[in-house]
């Protein structure tokens, strides 16, 4: 398993937000994790990238214990992330936004930065190559030049998923990613992501919206009141009374996970 989340939960004052949950992802698996508002998705979400730490539980990726690391260090351990606030930097193209995803790789330090040292050059070759390939995977190559700011939100997501790809990511985790898309931006975006599932990316996706998971993700976790409440392919979560309990309002139960 490439990611292995266990028995993570989450606290805020007496609100348990996120209650005991076991979540995993194997290597060029897209698992997807939906519920309604409130489900407690993000908290997770946050667990799992490293900006809460947990209460109790533990995240591992390929074996190593992230559970106590910060979400930088988590990068350079191979998870990137694409949030759903797209996170952009302003007044910097499209190409220099993308290249900032290198951090997790990269090594040079500021004596060699300074000095232009040739160690320093190729690293810097090196980023502006990934970035260009990362920016050609999502189909942004002719605005490289352009101001990120300046893309429809559609395509600024895009950048942000490039960011990630050019921190070359063993796990890439999506945030609503979704959110606030409509009509051909949301089909781009499906597109993009059934490309990079394709390639043998591994993702985690978190998302409300029950048919856009359904049609990308293998498996799905199913999540209500800060639980996992069912897991399975796609046609069993559409059929699973839980799950439609949750989704429809009905008598909602706390169940022991699928």
């Amino acid at each position: 398993m490439l990611l292995e989340a266990r028995g993570l939960t989450r606290r805020f004052g007496g609100v348990v937000a996120v209650d005991d949950v076991s979540l995993g992802v194997a290597q060029a698996e897209l698992v997807g994790v939906i519920g309604p508002n409130g489900a407690g998705k993000s908290t997770l979400f946050h667990l799992i990238t490293g900006h809460l730490l947990p209460n109790a539980g533990s995240v591992n990726l390929l074996g190593h214990d992230l559970t106590r690391m910060s979400a930088d260090e988590r990068a350079r351990a191979g998870m990137a992330i694409a949030f759903q606030a797209v996170r952009l930097f302003r007044g910097m193209t499209v190409l220099e936004n993308v290249m900032v995803g290198a951090h997790a790789w990269t090594s040079h330090g500021l004596l060699s930065a300074f000095l232009h040292l040739p160690t320093y050059r190729r690293e810097e070759a090196a980023i502006l190559s990934a970035a260009r390939a990362a920016l050609d995977r999502v189909g942004l190559t002719d605005a490289a030049d352009r101001f990120a700011e300046s893309l429809p939100i559609g395509q600024q997501r895009a950048v942000q998923v490039a960011r990630a790809l050019c921190g070359r990511p063993k796990l890439l985790l999506l945030d609503e990613p979704a959110s606030g898309l409509r009509g051909a931006e949301r089909e781009h975006l499906a597109l993009l992501i059934e490309q990079l599932r394709d390639e043998g990316l591994s993702m985690l996706l978190i998302e409300h919206d029950v048919a856009f998971v359904t049609r990308l993700a293998s498996r799905i976790a199913v999540m209500d009141r800060g639980r996992v409440i069912a897991e399975g392919s796609p046609a069993e979560i559409r059929r699973d009374p839980l799950v439609i309990g949750a989704y429809l309002g009905q008598q909602r139960t706390r169940s022991v996970r699928a």
